[in-house]
């Protein structure tokens, strides 16, 4: 691996750059019949569900231990009725990043872990107006996705991950 890519493992090719993001367009609930449901609505940064289901995109950073920039999962985190509208009040407020953090459930699969990552606790804290929340997992899980959030992750693990997600 270098600065201009990396080769894979899984094709043997050449793939420029080595991506440090990605992300689900909708939580794992949604589904495509939900779009003529009035009840529900889904755009790039809040999702309801047949008005029961709260749901915000956020970010789970892990830092990269041997890189100059972090690993990030776009994700979405369900939220009480209460926080989601807590939140949506505060979407445009400045000053929003000192609200206490609320408690989620992370509603996003990630494919490159042996253990689902489907309903991890989460604490969902927003950031200054115009950046996205972030989360950060249950210190007590053991699940592999909070050790990585917790401890970091390697470039060669950055690979790793690019590699599952190119090849499915």
């Amino acid at each position: 691996m270098d600065d201009q890519g990396f080769t894979c493992r899984g094709c043997g090719r050449h793939h420029d750059g080595l991506p440090f993001s990605y992300g689900a367009q909708a939580p794992a609930h949604w589904s495509d019949h939900l779009l003529d449901d009035e009840r529900s609505i889904l755009d790039e940064e809040t999702c309801v569900i047949q008005a029961e289901h709260y749901f915000v995109r956020a970010r789970l950073i892990i830092p990269v231990l041997d890189a100059d920039q972090d690993f990030e999962w776009g994700v979405w985190v369900s939220l009480s009725r209460a926080n989601f509208g807590r939140a949506l009040d505060l979407w445009t407020t400045p000053g929003r990043e000192r609200e206490p953090a609320y408690f989620g459930w992370l509603c996003t699969q990630l494919p490159v872990y042996p253990v689902e990552t489907l309903s991890l606790k989460t604490h969902v804290h927003t950031g200054p107006v115009g950046t996205r929340p972030h989360v950060v997992l249950s210190p007590t899980d053991p699940h592999p996705l909070a050790v990585e959030q917790r401890d970091g992750i390697t470039t060669d693990r950055v690979r790793q991950i690019a590699e599952t997600l190119l090849h499915p």
